[in-house]
C-alpha cells in the first residue's frame, strides 16, 4: 500500500483523491479551502485544511514519508509553483503536477517536478490508447500507475454475472468495475449478481497493468 498526497482538491484533485483511496491506499488530502476539504473527508484517510505553500505546514503534517504527492492546484500558479519546490525540497520522492500551460509545466519541471500533468492536452494519450488497441474505447491517466479506461468485454464473459468472474481477485483486487454499458443503458456501481452480456463495455479503474491484462 502506497501513501499520497493530493494537494488541491478542484474537480480534479477531488476525483484522484477518490480514486486512489477507493483502490485502498492511503491518502492525505490538502487544500487552503475547509469547504473543499470537508468535502473529500468522507473517503480519504486523512484530509486537512493547510497552505501548501508553507514549509512550516508541510513539515508538520509529515509529508516527506509519502510516496507520491500530486499538486492539483491549478488557478494559482505561484501556490503550484511554490508548493512543488517545497515538496521536493523536503525530500517527496515523486511529485506530480497539474499545469495550465507549456510555460506553467516547463517552470514545473525546472523546481522538481517528476510529472507534469496536462489535462487538456492529455486527451492525447486517450486518442494514443485507443490507436494501438481494439478493445480499449477510452482512457484517462489519474496518476503514474493508475487509470480509468472503457474496454470491450472479452467473448468469454458474455452471460457470466461479476460475482462468477470474481476479476478484482483474479488481478490482485488492482482493478474495479465502476460501470457496464450494454447499448444506451449504463449501470453504475454494479452489483455482483450483474451480468455481462457479449459486446457490453466495461467502465473500469486500476493499476495500468491491470487494466492493460483485462483486454482481449
Amino acid at each position: 500500500m502506497k501513501q499520497y498526497a493530493v494537494i488541491g482538491l478542484g474537480r480534479f484533485g477531488s476525483s484522484v483523491a477518490r480514486t486512489l483511496s477507493d483502490l485502498g491506499h492511503e491518502v492525505l488530502a490538502i487544500d487552503i479551502d475547509e469547504e473543499r476539504v470537508q468535502q473529500v473527508e468522507g473517503f480519504v484517510t486523512h484530509a486537512v485544511q493547510a497552505d501548501a505553500t508553507d514549509e512550516s505546514a508541510m513539515m508538520s503534517l509529515g509529508i516527506r514519508n509519502v510516496d507520491v504527492a500530486i499538486v492539483s492546484i491549478g488557478e494559482n500558479l505561484e501556490a503550484s509553483i511554490l508548493a512543488t519546490l517545497i515538496l521536493k525540497d523536503l525530500g517527496v520522492r515523486y511529485v506530480a503536477c497539474k499545469a495550465t500551460s507549456e510555460l506553467h509545466g516547463k517552470v514545473l519541471e525546472r523546481v522538481g517536478a517528476d510529472r507534469v500533468v496536462y489535462p487538456e492536452r492529455d486527451m492525447g494519450v486517450r486518442v494514443a490508447h485507443n490507436l494501438v488497441s481494439s478493445s480499449l474505447i477510452d482512457y484517462i491517466e489519474l496518476s503514474p500507475d493508475y487509470s480509468i479506461a472503457e474496454i470491450v468485454a472479452r467473448p468469454e464473459f458474455a452471460g457470466k454475472t461479476l460475482r462468477e468472474l470474481n476479476l478484482r481477485a483474479k488481478y490482485d483486487y488492482a482493478i474495479n468495475i465502476i460501470a457496464i454499458r450494454s447499448g444506451d443503458a449504463v449501470r453504475i456501481s454494479p452489483r455482483a449478481d450483474d451480468k455481462i452480456h457479449e459486446n457490453d463495455i466495461l467502465v473500469v479503474m486500476g493499476s495500468n497493468e491491470a487494466i492493460k491484462k483485462l483486454q482481449p
